[in-house]
């Protein structure tokens, strides 16, 4: 029987160098056979220059300009432009000249009339026309004067002009309307006062808000850029074979949430840039810039909390205290209503009388006189008594009015206080947040390059870094809000 002998070195040589061989040729066939193929990330726009000072025309992007306004601007336009102040302007003199009407009266008041007469049929007896002036009567005095003449009816054509002259010498309308007349004007000039500190207040957070989703968008196109770059280097790694597709596919999926963001932000600041340039009364269809001061914008977020309210500085009880000084006023009058009413008047008349019509007046008969009306309110059937009564009620409710002013005061002044103190906590948190992240993502993504960590976890920093610079930029200007809401609450706004 023949025995078969293996050589044992030998044969292994033979076994390893086919197993090389099979997986040449495996690796020849993969080789050939079209891998998986991915789009190519797109281009990503050159987004280095960004930041705070300028506003990206979002309403026209090809027809900006290059007007560039900045929160002082934009309140001093606002102060001249918005319509509702404007009209509270007009309404302020609307009061003046309502007042100058209504203290009219303390002037002298003349009048002039005549009675032209042409007899068709006369009676033969001697009788007075019983015509005349028909009396004149004082506007606000309530008095009337006049004269009769007595003129012989033989007389076909008479002609009798008279001159009235009256002037108030006392009378309680015109003392109230004299009282009340700066306390109106005043009012009027509170309501502008308080439009223009509303348009200050309003105008500055419009503002703000612009500036919010403006550093909003260059924190997302910063991170798209990031973002950009990351799915480029992890393509080409893919490509390599250094990486497995998931990595890309993630990068993929994390620029995209970005655009989306990105895409969104854009969208939001068309309305709100719309929002600012409603309460400036800017028109339509211009367009302008916003720019803004980062150093002066991070000094004004500082403000004295130890300070206490102080209700006298807030123009809605200053209103109130009007209202309630105008009451007073109206109590007075009716207190005082029982008064006479005194005016002196004075009367010129001249009478023609003629049967010839061109002659008639060849030939005059003046007359003149001098005197005083008086009017004394006797009974009136208990109205000034109940109008008094009346006055008093009001002004318990004017008072009630003052109390629950005070008390929404202080929760406004209370509420902006905590808000302020903790928007400036969290500001504060969160600008360590954001130097902490970028801190994190800078390692991460250096591990990640030399082949340390998975690429979960630069998706994982990205997205801290990003949710801390959003963090802070809400929190930078929910506190520079705050602060006008605080600065509003105590009557420190300005304009």
């Amino acid at each position: 029987m023949n025995k078969i002998h293996f050589n044992i070195k030998r044969n292994l040589s033979v076994v390893i160098a086919g197993m090389l061989f099979l997986s040449l040729s495996a690796h020849a066939q993969n080789g050939k056979r079209k891998p998986k193929s991915f789009p190519v990330p797109d281009n990503i726009p050159d987004t280095n220059k960004v930041g705070f000072p300028v506003m990206p025309n979002a309403t026209n992007p090809g027809n900006g300009g290059d007007q560039y306004l900045t929160l002082k601007q934009c309140i001093d336009y606002a102060l001249i432009h918005q319509p509702a102040l404007n009209k509270s302007l007009i309404n302020v003199d609307i009061a003046k000249t309502t007042n100058a009407i209504n203290l009219s009266a303390w002037l002298p008041q003349a009048n002039a009339n005549g009675n032209l007469i042409h007899y068709i049929q006369q009676s033969n007896a001697n009788i007075s026309t019983g015509v005349g002036t028909g009396g004149s009567t004082t506007g606000s005095t309530g008095t009337s004067t006049g004269s009769t003449s007595n003129v012989r009816s033989s007389y076909s054509n008479t002609f009798i002009p008279e001159l009235a002259i009256t002037q108030a010498i006392v009378s309680p309308n015109l003392l109230y309307a004299a009282k009340t007349a700066p306390l109106l004007v005043k009012q009027a000039q509170q309501i502008t006062d308080s439009t223009k500190i509303y348009l200050v207040s309003a105008v500055s957070k419009s503002f703000y808000n612009v500036l919010l989703t403006l550093q909003q968008i260059n924190v997302l196109k910063e991170d798209t850029t990031r973002l950009g770059k990351n799915l480029r280097d992890t393509y080409h790694q893919y490509k390599g074979g250094i990486v497995d597709e998931t990595d890309y596919l993630q990068a993929t999926i994390t620029l995209n949430n970005s655009r989306a963001q990105l895409k969104q932000a854009n969208e939001n600041i068309v309305p709100q840039y719309a929002a600012l340039k409603q309460l400036m009364g800017y028109e339509p269809a211009k367009d302008f810039n916003v720019s803004i001061d980062t150093v002066q914008m991070m000094n004004d977020i500082q403000i004295d909390t130890t300070r206490q309210l102080e209700y006298e500085k807030r123009i809605e009880y200053q209103q109130i205290k009007t209202r309630k000084d105008l009451q007073l006023q109206l109590s007075s009058y009716y207190r005082y209503q029982f008064l006479p009413t005194v005016s002196g008047f004075f009367n010129y008349s001249a009478q023609f009388a003629n049967n010839n019509f061109p002659s008639l007046l060849s030939k005059a008969y003046p007359s003149s006189l001098v005197g005083l009306s008086i009017s004394i309110p006797i009974f009136t059937g208990f109205a000034r008594l109940h109008n008094l009564h009346k006055s008093h009620l009001q002004e318990q409710l004017i008072g009630w009015d003052e109390a629950d002013l005070k008390l929404q005061l202080h929760k406004e002044y209370a509420t902006g206080l905590a808000d302020y103190r903790s928007n400036l906590y969290n500001f504060n948190i969160q600008q360590k947040n954001v130097a902490m992240a970028k801190r994190v993502y800078f390692v991460v993504d250096l591990q990640y390059k030399q082949g340390i960590v998975a690429y979960l976890n630069v998706i994982t920093a990205e997205t801290n870094l990003i949710t801390a610079e959003i963090n802070y930029t809400n929190a930078l200007f929910q506190l520079l809000s705050s602060k006008i809401d605080l600065e509003k609450a105590m009557g420190d706004i300005t304009y």
